[in-house]
This record gives structure tokens, C-alpha cells and sequence, in this order.
């Protein structure tokens, strides 16, 4: 199971970067994912543990993803599994006339995704990425005072 999406911002890419590596800023802003924070680390970098929780469903569900490839100003992945599925989440930030394209890919494996199927999980976290993304956008266009 796959699911991209990506947003304009009417931002410097630097204001979206720092948006979205003030993880432990992400409650002020953020509706979907609650929280948010570092587990074993000062600042986001490859290697760390981050930790929110999602309600992709009924109930909330912790997540504790770690993060993969960290490249300044560029991508950032983490990676975690949960009830066997597998998932695999990057973030690429580009600069385009002024503006920042922030695009969002999911990828999900594993022996429970069945499950995931069964429930339309697909559309809900297409969802919830949606709403991340934009977000993101309004919180980088505030602090740039698009």
C-alpha cells in the first residue's frame, strides 16, 4: 500500500524545514498527530526514536517511528512497524520560485495488511496526510507571513 500527496507553501524552504523538525512543537499546530516528541534525542537526526499518536481509527494508536535518513533542508524518513505492518514515511522538501513543495510518501508492508484493507485504511491515512500537510502549510505561511 502506497499513498503520496504534496503541498505548495507560500514559504521559504527553510521556514517549512524548521516547522517540521520542532517536532516537539507539533501539538500547537498540529490536529492529527498528538503528543509529538523525541524519545532519545535533542533534535531530529538519523537514528532517533520520535513518538505521537494518531487515531487513524476509533482509538488513538501510539506511534514510535525511528528515523532513517535525515538530510538538512532536503528528506527526512522514518521507519517503524506496528501489529504486523511495516511502515516507511518520507518527507522531501523542495524550493520552487520562493515557494516550498513539501511532498509526503507512505509506503505500508507486511503480513497484517490485509487487516489495514479490510478497514480502508488507505483512505483514512491519505487523510490524515492531507491534513498534516496542510498543517504544515499554515503553520510555515504564518511564521513566513504569506
Amino acid at each position: 500500500m502506497i499513498i503520496k500527496e504534496a503541498i505548495t507553501i507560500r514559504a521559504p524552504k527553510e521556514i517549512v524545514w524548521q516547522v517540521f523538525t520542532e517536532i516537539e512543537n507539533w501539538s500547537d499546530w498540529n490536529t492529527v498527530c498528538r503528543e509529538c516528541r523525541l524519545e532519545d534525542a535533542e533534535t531530529m537526526e538519523e537514528g532517533a526514536c520520535i513518538s505521537f499518536e494518531l487515531s487513524p481509527l476509533v482509538f488513538p494508536l501510539r506511534i514510535a517511528p525511528v528515523i532513517e535518513t535525515f538530510e538538512e533542508g532536503r528528506e527526512v524518513t522514518w521507519v517503524g512497524a506496528k501489529w504486523g505492518i511495516h511502515a516507511r514515511h518520507t518527507f522531501l522538501f523542495s524550493q520552487v520560485d520562493g515557494k516550498t513543495r513539501l511532498e509526503s510518501r507512505e509506503s505500508f508492508s507486511g503480513p497484517m495488511l490485509w487487516a489495514a484493507r479490510l478497514t480502508l485504511m488507505h483512505r483514512r491515512l491519505h487523510g490524515l496526510t492531507r491534513r498534516l500537510l496542510a498543517a504544515i502549510k499554515t503553520e510555515a505561511e504564518a511564521r513566513a507571513g504569506a
